[in-house]
């Protein structure tokens, strides 16, 4: 089986005003962080996740960083996050010089596993980051519950989740400070750039003025500073592009939605091959088609399939190594010492299938066709 096309795991889908926009923020010269294409792709994305500030930034990572920042996250602290992440989640933390403390996924819906969480919280906690892993909201109802007995801070990393639903709300929406990634793969995307979404108006004027080297926001620019602040401010250009993004997201979330049927259509019925559960009462928006290998029942390993997919034109990715085994994060003091049995189970053997929102049925199936036909 061969195909002369080739399917990469992401591209972009910019089917809107994109152009249009981009070349009217050119045109008048407002390029840089000012220009009203910043202030209205805050407010257009705000109010898609039914919060009422919207905070534009230039990647997901600091906008992680930007919100602990402003939840006065620091020195001595400790931040609960999945094992099973970006680590950016985990970077973002030691910007801040806090300790990030780590906790096992869920071997089913692969998010953080909340009967795990309190065992992990001591004296020095002060926040707890549920990622929503590849697009499927976290199980917030327990995640809050938490939080809110042990005094907690709860900053919801959506960079994966555009438009996810729990129990009917917006995920961003449950948190203190929520933090979300704009890059090209996304399911909203400026290319790179982040924003942080907030309900309290006191968080979203912190975040404003961390994001701007802590100009005084209601005085002269007189270039006497205050804090340390950070140079975290998104550009008019990209500001202009997630606006035409955010006007089409419920149309590229239906589309990825979608796509995300298709391969479980296609592939459910295959022996050894494992999905991610969808939490109760959420809406799963597949930002990553990922499967998971059981390797004594499909019959290869999961190197063996994703060298054949790349030999038929497929591209795939692995995906995230446990944070307890990251150098990086050693090196830094964090106790990588304990067992995260599920995390290296879907490290070793899951990985991303092409995911771009316009995939057409007849590539999915192509591309299911190769994942059956490899199986013993």
């Amino acid at each position: 089986m061969s195909s002369d096309k080739r399917y990469f795991v992401c591209e972009p889908y910019l089917n809107g005003n994109e152009t249009k926009y981009v070349m009217d923020a050119v045109s008048t010269g407002w390029i840089s962080s000012s220009g009203s294409y910043v202030n209205k792709f805050e407010d257009a994305f705000a109010k898609y996740c039914d919060v009422k500030h919207g905070i534009a930034v230039c990647n997901g990572t600091v906008a992680i960083h930007l919100a602990l920042a402003a939840l006065g996250i620091g020195q001595g602290d400790e931040v609960i996050i999945p094992s099973f992440t970006m680590i950016a989640t985990a970077f973002a933390v030691c910007y801040t010089g806090a300790m990030p403390v780590f906790v096992d996924a869920d071997k089913d819906t692969w998010n953080i596993d909340v009967t795990k969480i309190e065992d992990k919280i001591t004296p020095k906690t002060k926040a707890i980051i549920p990622v929503h892993v590849f697009g499927n909201p976290c199980d917030m109802d327990a995640i809050c519950d938490i939080a809110k007995r042990h005094n907690l801070f709860v900053v919801e990393d959506a960079a994966e989740a555009h438009g996810a639903t729990y129990k009917g709300r917006k995920v961003g929406s449950f948190s203190d400070i929520a933090a979300f990634s704009f890059f090209a793969n996304k399911n909203v995307t400026t290319g790179e750039g982040g924003m942080c979404i907030t309900n309290d108006d006191n968080y979203d004027m912190l975040c404003r003025y961390y994001k701007n080297v802590c100009f005084n926001p209601n005085g002269p620019r007189d270039y006497l500073h205050n804090d340390i602040g950070f140079n975290y401010r998104m550009s008019n250009i990209h500001a202009a592009i997630g606006l035409a993004q955010t006007e089409k997201a419920d149309e590229y979330k239906k589309m990825r939605m979608t796509n995300h049927s298709l391969y479980k259509k296609y592939l459910g019925d295959v022996e050894g091959i494992l999905f991610q559960k969808d939490e109760a009462d959420s809406e799963n928006v597949g930002w990553m088609n990922t499967i998971v290998l059981e390797p004594e029942k499909y019959g290869r390993t999961r190197d063996e399939l994703v060298a054949y997919l790349k030999d038929n034109g497929i591209d795939t990715r692995l995906l995230f190594k446990s944070m307890s085994i990251q150098p990086a994060l050693q090196k830094y003091g964090c106790d990588c010492s304990g067992k995260y049995p599920v995390t290296d189970y879907l490290s070793d053997n899951g990985f991303y299938l092409p995911s771009a929102s316009n995939l057409q049925e007849e590539d999915i199936k192509y591309i299911c066709d190769v994942v059956k036909g490899f199986a013993k």
